[in-house]
């Protein structure tokens, strides 16, 4: 009777390994393939296992989450370098201006590959 269940029940997916090969813009299946085949373009297939990547759907997430975190972030470092150090308005906007472009740009396609990777973990693409 456990047979049928189990063959029934689909194999629980690691969430972890699946968000940590995202990250790293991986398959979250096999983690050799690509996910993405430009800046923020999602490669049909995996190109070692097959994986369809093009049903995941992750729309405005990625934005949020890199607003979320750069924000938090860039709010602690602009608070903090304006109390210890008092520096000219104009180079509080340079700097933080080039924090906040680079950083962005960095963390954008790391956490479109993050939702890919939560969404084929908990099965929630391909629907």
């Amino acid at each position: 009777m456990s047979d049928v269940n189990s063959a029934v029940e689909p194999q629980e997916r690691n969430i972890k390994r699946a968000i940590g090969r995202g990250l790293l813009l991986r398959c979250p299946e096999c983690g050799k393939g690509k996910v993405l085949h430009s800046y923020l373009k999602v490669n049909e297939t995996c190109d070692c296992c097959g994986l369809e990547l093009h049903k995941a759907k992750a729309d405005d997430g990625p934005a949020y989450l890199t607003i979320l975190i750069v924000g938090h972030i860039l709010a602690f470092g602009l608070h903090y370098s304006f109390v210890t150090y008092r520096p000219e308005p104009m180079t509080i906007v340079l700097i933080g201006l080039a924090l906040t472009m680079s950083s962005s740009l960095l963390l954008l396609p790391r956490m479109k590959g993050l939702i890919i990777g939560f969404q084929w973990a908990k099965r929630m693409y391909g629907l």
